[in-house]
């Protein structure tokens, strides 16, 4: 085993990503989009702007880059999106293939937003399902 600079056990990124998605539900594509299509989720999209110009994004979601996502959507901050309405609110974290987005969701969990999760697969997965894709508009927060 591995022991950082603290004297702490060192976690490698596998182990890190099966610990945190240990504390909440991951949902499927489709099920995303049904939440979503029904007002009971924000779908927020965290990949970079090379990926989205590529690959389109997700019609409706709101794009927030990764670099900001806590300030935008937490419901107390300074630097909150309209979206950002209150800790109950179901996110769903979107990146290029559900890697990130397992982070970014525990990193939302960290300021209690405990209904945060994240699609498996990420948008790729999205893409394979046949979910609507829209081009980039090219905007984002």
């Amino acid at each position: 085993m591995a022991v950082s600079g603290s004297g702490q056990p060192s976690v490698g990124i596998d182990e890190l990503l099966e610990r945190v998605r240990t504390g909440y539900r991951r949902v499927a594509a489709h099920e995303a989009y049904e939440a979503a299509r029904t007002g009971d989720a924000l779908l927020v999209d965290i990949r970079y702007a090379a990926l989205r110009e590529r690959d389109g994004v997700i019609p409706g979601a709101l794009v927030i880059e990764r670099n900001e996502l806590e300030w935008r959507l937490d419901p107390q901050g300074s630097h909150k999106t309209p979206e950002a309405t209150g800790h109950d609110l179901q996110i769903v974290v979107i990146c290029n293939e559900g890697y990130a987005s397992s982070l970014a969701a525990a990193s939302l969990h960290q300021l209690g937003l405990n209904r945060a999760t994240d699609l498996i697969g990420g948008f790729q997965a999205w893409k394979a399902a046949g979910l609507p894709v829209s081009p980039d508009n090219g905007t984002d927060l």
